[in-house]
């Protein structure tokens, strides 16, 4: 999963390497020169439910530029040293989208394994005037009782604050492409 193939403390060669653990043996990519070990563990990212609050509680959803098709999801990103989820969520939709939070309410803590992510995932509820960051190539404002969710990461954040207000959420099929 990871491209890392050289050790960061001493240069040497990292190489699959199975050593008994608190929890028995693990295989973890090792460098035999040093003992350093890649733990690999997941990377922690923010994500928000943005409610325009000046927009009759429309949803905002974005496509990041970088995306194939026209896909609209959350508004994600990560967690800067020194800021606190809730400080870094509301960093992300400002620097992304321009908009104000107004408040925040955690919706829950979901695996995305695919990407070795972690992903926290906040209702945000923002006003202001929309500006699009380069990070984002456009963005469409729903109802809540229209809009799909995708059946993984921040999709699973998006049902659940569906459900939350009463709407039961709806699925989409991933893209072939994307299943890869």
């Amino acid at each position: 999963m990871t491209d890392l193939r050289y050790c960061p403390r001493c240069a040497g060669a990292l190489a699959p390497i199975t050593l008994e653990e608190d929890g028995g043996p693990k295989e973890r990519l090792r460098c035999a020169a040093c003992g350093w070990t890649h733990w690999n563990n997941p990377v922690p990212v923010l994500a928000a439910v943005i409610e325009c609050t000046d927009r009759d509680g429309r949803l905002l959803l974005a496509r990041n530029a970088a995306w194939p098709g026209r896909m609209f999801g959350l508004v994600t990103g990560f967690m800067e040293a020194g800021e606190t989820p809730q400080q870094g969520i509301a960093r992300e939709v400002a620097e992304e989208t321009a908009l104000e939070v107004q408040s925040l309410a955690l919706i829950g803590v979901y695996d995305f394994q695919r990407m070795n992510q972690v992903i926290v995932a906040y209702h945000a509820q923002a006003c202001g005037d929309i500006r699009l960051s380069p990070e984002l190539a456009e963005y469409k404002l729903f109802a809540p009782a229209d809009v799909k969710c995708w059946p993984a990461g921040t999709g699973h954040a998006l049902a659940d604050w569906l459900r939350s207000r009463g709407h039961e959420p709806g699925f989409f099929e991933w893209p072939p492409a994307l299943l890869e």
